[in-house]
């Protein structure tokens, strides 16, 4: 997801759904101003994280609360001659379903997903449908997170402090506040975390908001000053064997974790995804293939955070191995998530 061009609107929203007896529903609004059906959506205010976007425009104009699920992509467009980009979630509802009519929206329609496609106002909406139902609909989020910006590796040996306890930075203590409000945009998840004091500081604002209790992984704790830390560092069978635990139990998680492999060549076995050689960037994802059950898509974020990844494997795929993520090489912290899907009846 690229940074917004000059003069170009950033917005976000959801194809908000809900499994029924009947099948898949999903959630349509109409706007007075234009007398359209579309999905919800508005603009990014100032400085605001899409993520943050999608889950509050939606909630304005449908008074539902979401939890986001597997990123569907974006639509770009001229609005009223300027051009604009809006971003797009699968959503599911975490709060009771009471519609209140306001200016932006006056009705909101649960219709079953043939129905939605023939109500739908614009034919930009009825290609992010079929997005949406080309991939699976129930999702589990699973987000590999780099810590946030610390304190200088040199400055703290220097100092004879041993690196598992090197802290955060101020600017990695701001970046950890922040990445507590993304991570709760999607649903409440276990939370596990290399024993470096810089992953722990990354996660615990999240943790400390939802309640949920961190779990310290020696498998995912690296002491650079070892001489397997950085760059350089593998994974270890260990490791590999967490993940797959972590990625097929299909239960929302977050895990944080202090290596940082941009020199890795190696592409993840679940989605087939390998950096570009050089790439300054997160490669583009391959595109969604129904014969492997795997999804894969990219974003990219307004800075502090610069990437973020979703992919989704069936759990009915075989066990993956520890996906070799590409980060770009700046000390920012990026997070890097996979989804595992649980596709309801349609």
């Amino acid at each position: 997801m690229a940074e917004a061009a000059p003069g170009e609107i950033q917005a976000a929203g959801a194809v908000l759904w809900r499994a029924r007896a009947g099948g898949t529903e999903t959630a349509l609004v109409h706007r007075p101003r234009y007398d359209d059906w579309s999905f919800p959506k508005g603009k990014s205010l100032p400085g605001e994280h899409v993520l943050l976007t999608a889950v509050r425009e939606v909630e304005e104009e449908t008074s539902v609360r979401v939890a986001l699920g597997r990123r569907l992509g974006s639509q770009s467009y001229l609005a009223e001659g300027k051009p604009k980009r809006v971003e797009y979630w699968a959503a599911r509802p975490v709060s009771p379903e009471r519609f209140a009519p306001n200016d932006e929206t006056d009705a909101l329609a649960w219709l079953p997903l043939a129905e939605a496609r023939e109500r739908l106002s614009y034919p930009r909406d009825q290609a992010m449908l079929e997005t949406f139902t080309a991939g699976p609909l129930d999702t589990a989020p699973v987000i590999l997170l780099r810590h946030a910006s610390a304190v200088a590796k040199k400055e703290w040996r220097r100092g004879g402090h041993a690196d598992l306890a090197r802290p955060l930075s101020d600017r990695g203590q701001a970046q950890a506040a922040v990445l507590a409000g993304l991570l709760g945009c999607f649903a409440p998840a276990q939370v596990i975390s290399s024993a470096a004091e810089r992953c722990l500081a990354t996660i615990t604002p999240y943790a400390e908001r939802t309640g949920a209790p961190v779990t310290a992984e020696p498998a995912f704790t690296v002491d650079s000053a070892s001489g397997h830390g950085g760059d350089d560092w593998a994974e270890t069978p260990a490791a590999r064997s967490r993940v797959t635990e972590i990625v097929t139990a299909a239960r929302p998680a977050w895990w944080a974790r202090s290596w940082r492999p941009t020199r890795s060549r190696s592409s993840c076995p679940v989605t087939g995804w390998s950096p570009a050689p050089g790439s300054a960037g997160i490669a583009a994802a391959p595109a969604p293939t129904s014969s492997t059950g795997c999804w894969c898509s990219r974003a990219r974020s307004r800075r502090p955070w610069t990437g973020i990844r979703l992919a989704c494997a069936a759990p009915s795929q075989p066990a993956p191995r520890l996906p070799k993520a590409y980060w770009p090489g700046s000390a920012s912290s990026r997070c890097c998530s996979a989804e595992a899907s649980r596709r309801p009846p349609t």
